[in-house]
């Protein structure tokens, strides 16, 4: 096992991957930037370096300075996490050429699973199956046109070595075919410097489902079941469960063996997830392969009993897997729902400011997964999502219920956040019925705002206590004098009725 990892991280995963190192007795060195200073990863971690500039490209996009960093801390592996340098294949050949463990797959697999359109060749040939498309060298408009038609429409406009959604277009006629194209190349160059697009048939209904992968450096892979993610906005996942309520017995063995063959097929090593597109008639097509831990990855770990971020670690360094498929049992049912600072009712702009408070809800299989704290500055710097919770029951009906009561209780005062908005998605009759798909927000909520929406009564509450507390102390000399029994001349001026006891 290495002896210490530099976590290339920040927010929740870092806080995540630190505690997954300390519990194997492998020392961390967390990295930050002058906005972070205070962040609970540079807190939990054994050592913490400022890289300086909170822009990105100048701290956690960095390569030379991470690596610089951790040469000299005299680490001997780095855990990229999740976006920034994750699925970067020039930071693990960095890593590579420095003799530093990079803890995911090899940077050849990196740079194949990271075009679209070459990744889907090689499954292809591997006798995986694809959504029917366009995937060729022709980036000219004419050409790209006449490949649309001959798929049929409607059809997706998809960003080569895109990702979160950016430089995807749907197109419902040829009219609007040129103009799509030439939007998504814009949006595709400017995101990941590659204007380079493909298309592919648009499908009905589609369910977004993923399984998670382990694969050791020894030619051993299980999959660990399914996680279905269809509930996004702007093409980006908000709420993930497992199982998922559309899986049969028999799906699930066919997909799985599938992810499998594609791991298979580009020799993967280390945690990776599948992800698969479904259709209304349960027909499956090869997506994409994310080489890295994702995002929700806890609700697998609450379902099979298993730590992703540890195997992590001991595949990196050099075991083997000691898990056999069949011994592998999913047992209840996981919901994780992310939690943003962002505003719903406008477009899910992002939101910024201080955390003036953060209450986290407790109790049996409820867990938080969480990289921030009361008093915490919000900046446009990062990513937007604060937090996840991650809730576990015997049955999907009792876990949604179970997920609505946490977020019910759970505050965050300071910025406008996405909280409310969940539970109204948990809520809809639809949801509860697992008539879900990758539309379901636009079809459901397109119209609908939060705006409105109270703050729920434990955050009322709680911005009364601190309202309260926060008096007392400007209010004890007019108080000291009176009645030491009465608790209402102790709290300040705060009353639920408005008015103060005389």
């Amino acid at each position: 096992m290495f002896k210490k990892v530099l976590v290339a991280n920040r927010g929740e995963i870092a806080v995540r991957i630190i505690k997954a190192c300390q519990e194997l007795g492998v020392n961390t060195v967390a990295i930050y930037s002058d906005v972070d200073k205070k962040a609970p990863h540079v807190q939990l971690a054994d050592e913490s370096i400022c890289l300086g500039d909170p822009t990105p490209i100048q701290s956690y996009l960095n390569i030379p300075k991470i690596i610089k960093v951790a040469r000299e801390v005299g680490a001997d592996a780095i855990h990229p996490g999740y976006g920034f340098l994750a699925e970067n294949p020039d930071f693990a050949h960095s890593c590579n050429d420095i003799s530093i463990k990079f803890i995911g797959p090899s940077f050849k697999v990196i740079s194949l699973m990271g075009d679209k359109i070459e990744a889907k060749k090689t499954m292809e040939k591997a006798g995986i199956p694809v959504i029917p498309g366009y995937h060729g060298a022709k980036q000219d408009n004419k050409s790209l046109i006449e490949e649309g038609k001959k798929i049929g429409f409607p059809l997706l406009v998809k960003a080569a070595a895109g990702g979160g959604g950016k430089g995807m277009r749907i197109v419902h006629s040829e009219d609007r075919l040129n103009e799509a194209i030439d939007s998504a190349k814009r949006e595709s160059k400017s995101a990941f410097g590659d204007d380079t697009v493909f298309l592919e048939k648009y499908l009905d209904k589609p369910r977004h489902i993923e399984f998670q992968i382990l694969a050791d450096e020894h030619g051993n892979i299980i999959h660990l079941f399914e996680r279905e993610c269809s509930i996004q906005r702007r093409h980006q996942k908000i709420i993930e469960e497992t199982p998922s309520p559309v899986m049969t017995p028999q799906l699930r063995k066919k997909m799985g063996d599938t992810a499998v063959a594609v791991a298979k097929a580009v020799g993967y090593s280390n945690a990776g997830t599948v992800e698969f597109m479904i259709d209304k008639n349960l027909n499956f097509y090869f997506m994409e392969m994310n080489t890295r831990l994702q995002v929700e990855h806890p609700i697998t770990e609450m379902t099979t009993g298993i730590d992703l971020a540890k195997w992590q670690l001991k595949i990196a360094s050099g075991e083997k897997l000691t898990i056999k498929q069949k011994d592998i049992i999913q047992r209840g049912h996981a919901i994780e729902c992310r939690i943003y600072a962002e505003n719903p009712a406008k477009g899910f702009l992002p939101s910024t400011g201080t955390l003036e408070q953060v209450e986290v809800p407790t109790g049996p299989n409820i867990r938080d997964d969480s990289g921030i704290y009361t008093g915490m500055k919000i900046t446009p710097y990062y990513d937007p999502m604060l937090a996840k919770i991650i809730t576990y029951a015997e049955n999907r009906d009792e876990n949604i219920n179970k997920m609505i009561w946490a977020l019910s209780r759970y505050i965050i005062m300071g910025v406008t956040t996405n909280i409310s908005f969940l539970k109204k998605v948990l809520e809809h009759e639809e949801f509860k019925k697992g008539n879900i798909t990758t539309h379901f927000i636009d079809n459901y909520f397109k119209d609908r705002t939060v705006a409105k929406d109270r703050l729920p009564v434990d955050a009322i509450i709680a911005l009364a206590v601190y309202d309260s507390m926060h008096k007392k102390s400007q209010e004890v000399v007019r108080y000291k004098e009176v009645d030491p029994h009465n608790p209402w001349k102790h709290v300040g001026r705060w009353r639920v009725s408005g008015q103060e006891e005389k």
